[in-house]
Formats: structure tokens, sequence, C-alpha cells
């Protein structure tokens, strides 16, 4: 039924098709036809409905191709090998089991829908079909196991630098991998690693993108604290686009760090952050709190908070929330 419907609604050369129509042509009932346009919805079609005209097609879900988006790559290692999916539960679990099959660095994972995609402290993501980009991509980097969280802020400055180029908004990242447009949440980026006696295996980075997603597609809760960039912006993103783009900037920016290590990517993720002077409170996963300013990163990657009396403390993980957000820190959404 999934296919007569779509069929004749494509074939209603932009017209409305009434639901009685649709219902006699299908042989079923309009409740099941509502039932099935809200299916097609789901899958990212965008379908005009009026309670005297019946329903129109406006807009078909933005597919991923292989070959559309190796059109696009620009990089010598990462996106070389791609699986493309269509619904799994997260991109991370596929991209683990690849590591673990030995597959090299580079290797990437993007799927149309994630049914549980997940942020950083075990929190949901939201990924709906066709409208943002959920991947993730295999990382060997020969540093020590102690220095991983810099590759979180690698990603960070990665991502919100070519997405700054691409949309031409004014990005910036909190700490430590947040990117913010106008204070609301944009992306998510989760690291995850593997170490077998002190020593790193590899590292899962997951990358989800709240590319083109409507208002519709929120919570009002969550539309109070997050934003897709097509929202943001008033346009719709090519999704191949994006994921070349930023690719393309982490590649370039992970032979840097390879070369000349962390200073470099340190200062370019101060230069983008939103975070540093600005009075927050920090949770540790322990339950600690820490109320200060940030004042810039540590060589480790930690952020450097000073307290009230002008002491410096490292923070190395914890929930970030503007003292004026103290009942609802902005990174608690994902």
């Amino acid at each position: 039924m999934r296919e007569r419907l779509l069929g004749l609604l494509e074939d209603s050369d932009d017209r409305f098709v009434s639901g009685e129509l649709l219902s006699r042509q299908l042989g079923v009932s309009r409740t099941a036809v509502w039932k099935q346009i809200r299916k097609l919805e789901d899958e990212g079609y965008t379908i005009e409905a009026s309670r005297k005209l019946g329903y129109r097609l406006r807009g078909r879900p933005d597919q991923l191709t292989l070959p559309g988006l190796l059109t696009k790559l620009r990089t010598e290692t990462f996106g070389k090998r791609i699986k493309l999916l269509d619904a799994v539960d997260s991109t991370q679990n596929v991209a683990q089991q690849l590591a673990e099959e030995g597959a090299p660095e580079g290797t990437l994972v993007i799927a149309e829908q994630q049914l549980h995609g997940r942020g950083r402290m075990g929190r949901s993501w939201i990924s709906p079909k066709g409208k943002g980009v959920w991947m993730s991509f295999i990382l060997r980097p020969s540093i020590p196991l102690p220095f991983t969280p810099q590759l979180t802020l690698l990603a960070a400055v990665a991502l919100c630098r070519s997405l700054r180029r691409l949309t031409g908004l004014d990005i910036g990242i909190k700490w430590p991998n947040d990117l913010l447009v106008g204070g609301k949440k944009i992306s998510g980026i989760l690291l995850e690693s593997s170490a077998e006696e002190e020593r790193l295996k590899y590292v899962i980075a997951g990358v989800g993108i709240s590319l083109n997603l409507d208002a519709s597609d929120y919570s009002p809760d969550m539309l109070a604290k997050a934003v897709s960039l097509k929202l943001a912006a008033g346009r719709p993103f090519d999704r191949s686009e994006t994921i070349a783009e930023f690719l393309h900037e982490f590649e370039e920016l992970y032979r840097l760090y390879g070369q000349a290590g962390f200073d470099p990517i340190r200062t370019l993720w101060e230069a983008l952050s939103v975070s540093i002077g600005k009075p927050c409170v920090l949770t540790t996963p322990q339950g600690l709190v820490i109320e200060g300013s940030p004042v810039g990163l540590a060589e480790t990657g930690a952020l450097l908070v000073k307290r009230e009396g002008g002491k410096v403390v490292p923070v190395f993980s914890a929930d970030m929330g503007m003292t004026q957000e103290r009942d609802q820190p902005a990174d608690r959404v994902q």
C-alpha cells in the first residue's frame, strides 16, 4: 500500500488528492491512509495536508548515495571506505564492530536514521531519517592513552570550522565539543576508545549534525535549546557536501596534530570557544560542582577554570552550564 499511495501522490502533479479518493483507490479506510501518510513523513517525505483538499506531496527525502558522496570527497584517508546503511541502532556500534574486525583508519559508517543514537554521558540523540548527518569513523592514532581527550577537541574544531564555511553562521564551541548557534545546540560529538594493556587500540568518533530538521522534529522543550542548521540559516543544506567538508577539515587538522602536537589545535579551539571568560557551573560525573570562569585549555585537553580567589583548576570531564542556566544546563539536550 505504501508504494501505491506514494505513486498516487507523485502522479498528482503537485495537486491535492482527497483522502476519500485515496481511500477508494487503495481500498482502505481514510484512517489507514492517514497512518501511511505519517509513515511517509517519518521517512523524510514532506506532505501537505488539508482537511478540505486532502494531501499533496511537497518534497522527497534527501537520499545519500555512495556515488554522490565519493564525487564530493577530497580526502586521502577518511571516507575512502564507506558503509552506508538505512536504519541502525547506532553508527557507533557498527563502527566498533568493524574496528574489532580490523577495519583501517578512516573507515566511515553513515546511517540514514539512528534508532538509538547516543551522545555524551549516555544521553539519547534524535536522528530522524534523511534530515541529518549521523556517522561514525575509525581512528587508529599513535598517541599515549591519556592524550585521547585531545581528539574530541580536534573533532569539535574541525566540525565548527567546516560548518562555519558551509553555512555562514556564527557557530561556536561550548566545552568540550558542543556546537552552538545563538546559544542553541546543533550537533553532537562522541569519541569512544578501546585500549589494551594501557595501549590505545582504536577510537570511534561519532558525529551527529542536526542539518535539515524541521521545528516539528523537536519537542517544545528541546526546541528551546536545540536547533537545526536549516532553521538557523533559513535554507536546507546538502548532506553529502556537509560530510565531505567536515572530513576534509578533520583530515587536515588530524595531519597537523600528528606533526605539531596539540598546541595548534588548542589555539584554534580557544579562538572558537563560547565558554572562555564566561561564568559557569561544572558538574563532574562524581557529582562535584565547580564554579568559576574558563580561561583556556591545558596541554592534556582539560579545561582550565579560574575559581573565586584566583586559583586555576583543571577539569577533565563535566556537564557545563552557564551560571544563569544552573537549573537547565544547555548541554543536557542532545
